[in-house]
């Protein structure tokens, strides 16, 4: 049976999205490492502040599931990746769990499917990590297959702005892939910009956490003085 979207990584990030493409009709499938965090949602119970049971159980009423077996990747139309990229000990992101989901991906690879990374990351990382990856057999992003970077712009707790209203920035490997990628956004964002590459979009997601930090640190000194 053939499914509109896979969300790899059911936190804060993918959660949020789960409930948008339900929203907008998609059927959908999460796929998690943690079968603690699969049962739960199979159950109804939220483990993340800003969906709660009753959310999950509109979820679910929707036609999800969550899975821990990647075969249903073989299924999806699209695949959006949405796991953690913690510090590494050096200080950089650790990329294992985006490796992880993306050789997943790579081993389901079919024509015409849809990949997205979400997970904040450096520029440079959809094209010189991401796209060897999945075009290691020999599909071709933007020909047999599209491959885009779009990060996500969760801001937890914040009741005023969610997935449909905050402004979403897609960048594609090729401006197919670009165009592939609006389309899927298009449907739980109302505000979607496509930029120039994955680096672009990789290093607008830079600068915005670069300009929050800065601030947060500045009124913390305001209130320190």
């Amino acid at each position: 049976m053939s499914v509109d979207l896979v969300v790899i990584g059911l936190g804060y990030v993918g959660l949020p999205l789960v409930q948008g493409a339900t929203r907008a009709g998609m059927s959908v499938v999460g796929l998690d490492v943690s079968q603690p965090v699969v049962d739960g949602l199979n159950a109804g119970t939220s483990h993340i502040d800003d969906l709660s049971d009753s959310d999950i159980a509109e979820i679910l009423g929707s036609g999800f599931r969550a899975t821990t077996d990647p075969a249903v990747l073989a299924e999806a139309d699209t695949a959006v990746i949405c796991v953690p990229t913690p510090l590494s000990e050096d200080g950089g992101p650790d990329l294992t769990a985006v490796m992880s989901a993306v050789e997943m991906c790579a081993d389901s690879l079919h024509h015409g499917q849809l990949i997205v990374l979400e997970s904040t990351t450096y520029p440079g990382t959809t094209d010189e990590i991401v796209l060897p990856l999945l075009e290691s057999d020999g599909m071709r992003a933007g020909e047999d297959f599209f491959l885009a970077f779009s990060p996500e712009r969760i801001d937890p707790g914040n009741a005023r702005y969610g997935i449909r209203e905050t402004p979403k920035v897609v960048g594609g490997m090729t401006p197919a892939c670009g165009e592939r990628a609006l389309e899927l956004y298009s449907l739980v964002s109302q505000d979607v910009h496509v930029v120039s590459s994955p680096d672009s979009a990789e290093m607008a997601k830079i600068i915005e956490n670069t300009y929050r930090a800065v601030n947060i640190a500045l009124v913390n000194e305001m209130a320190i003085l």
